[in-house]
């Protein structure tokens, strides 16, 4: 009898116009399928057997992170080129008979069985969609793995984000560089002062808002809803020498309080807003800020059919998130009385900062397989991948809105160019 790795080739090849996307090497260690291709390792029978329960990305990638399927080389390139070669050639429409003769197949290698396991990790939300108990428990389930997780992963700022690479990385600029550079630009757009007080929605371990306060000498009030973000925010604080001017906060963006803030941040937190709040989430941001006060708005942005995540990432990293296309969220902003003034796309920055986690997530591989555990630690390098192929192949942005709460007399407060935000050579 043939090696499965030949059969299962035999099998896949007529659904492709071209050469088959993938080479295959089954749990026996025969390879089948183009020299050339990259290679997908089938660890067991478990393998087929997920894909035969849950077809598609959700099935291939629980194969992935449980380690019945395995890639070999670099993820990210790998998906890369079968993605390509897909798209390049198409797949065909599978006839009945051959649907029948992958069920026949899958009964003789084994994979014909009850469903195999879930991995560890999977979101598990209940409740009204987007309400307070629920929104905590999606920011909970993704920001709250683990501090020292998330220390192995991020520079020593912390910034959860796309950074801003001023200049091409090399020995002296790096990925700590990027991400100061990126906080500093936010804190010029937002044309922070001493004395200043900013409103920080989202604030994740504290980038900005420690930045803000030393940097800038403003009064930050920083609010997140992940109880672990918010007691290391208060310790950093009180490390970095700013506790008297950081405040942090445990709540629900709809229970923010006050208003006539100089400025106000929301950081990549918009994603978790969810598309029927938005509105609401806007009009607070209108609310908080003074006449003639700016908001900056750091947010990912996808095409306008394919607003979410997709079942991979909303199962196991963001559930709940939602993303439209920038223009969307403009028109948002504006319907809630605030005035766009400036937008700058980041997506390129993106796939540099993505690849730049992916490296230090890889040189502490072992340290993070013991902090997480091995399918955390696969679910997050598979995202990672993927995340970085989503931006520089322009299938997901990322971009800076900046915008302002005008006066009744339109009045506006800005400068008549932005030359402040960019005032050295090959810097932000």
């Amino acid at each position: 009898m043939k090696p499965a790795a030949e059969r299962l080739v035999a099998l896949l090849d007529p659904f492709f116009t071209g050469p088959l996307p993938v080479r295959v090497r089954d749990w026996h260690g025969s390879e089948a399928g183009p020299a050339d291709a990259p290679l997908v390792v089938l660890r067991s029978p478990d393998a087929l057997r997920r894909l035969l329960w849950q077809p598609g990305e959700l099935g291939l990638a629980e194969a992935y992170i449980s380690g019945d399927l395995d890639v070999e080389g670099d993820l990210a390139a790998a998906l890369s080129r079968a993605g390509r070669a897909v798209r390049d050639q198409g797949v065909t429409r599978p006839r009945p008979a051959r649907l029948a003769a992958a069920a026949v197949l899958a009964v003789g290698l084994g994979a014909a069985s009850p469903p195999p396991r879930r991995p560890d990790g999977r979101a598990r939300l209940t409740g009204r969609l987007h309400s307070s108990s629920r929104d905590r428990a999606a920011i909970s389930h993704h920001y709250d793995v683990s501090n020292d997780f998330y220390a192995l992963l991020l520079d020593a700022s912390m910034a959860y984000s796309c950074a801003y690479w001023a200049r091409p990385a090399d020995a002296s600029y790096g990925l700590a560089e990027a991400q100061r550079d990126k906080l500093e630009l936010i804190c010029r757009k937002l044309g922070l002062r001493a004395g200043d007080r900013l409103l920080d929605v989202g604030c994740g371990w504290g980038s900005l808002a420690v930045h803000a306060a030393r940097e800038h000498k403003v009064r930050v009030t920083a609010v997140t809803l992940s109880r672990r973000q918010r007691d290391f925010v208060a310790e950093r604080a009180v490390r970095e020498g700013v506790a008297d001017r950081v405040e942090v906060q445990l709540r629900h963006w709809r229970h923010i309080d006050g208003g006539g803030y100089d400025a106000v941040a929301a950081v990549e937190m918009g994603e978790h807003v969810g598309d029927a709040e938005y509105p609401a989430f806007a009009a607070k941001l209108h609310d908080a800020l003074r006449p003639e006060g700016r908001l900056l708005i750091q947010q990912m942005s996808r095409g306008a059919h394919a607003p979410g995540g997709g079942p991979f990432i909303e199962s196991y990293i963001a559930p709940d998130m939602h993303m439209r296309p920038v223009g969307r969220t403009a028109d948002l902003l504006e319907t809630a009385g605030l005035e766009i003034r400036n937008v700058e796309s980041l997506r390129e920055h993106y796939a540099a900062t993505i690849d730049a986690w992916r490296t230090r997530l890889e040189d502490h591989w072992s340290e993070a397989e013991d902090l997480v555990g091995a399918t955390t630690g696969r679910v997050w390098r598979l995202y990672l991948a993927g995340a970085s192929l989503a931006f520089s192949e322009r299938r997901m942005g990322v971009d800076q809105l900046l915008a302002l709460r005008p006066t009744r007399d339109g009045g506006s407060g800005m400068p008549a160019t932005p030359s402040a935000w960019y005032p050295s050579e090959g810097r932000a």
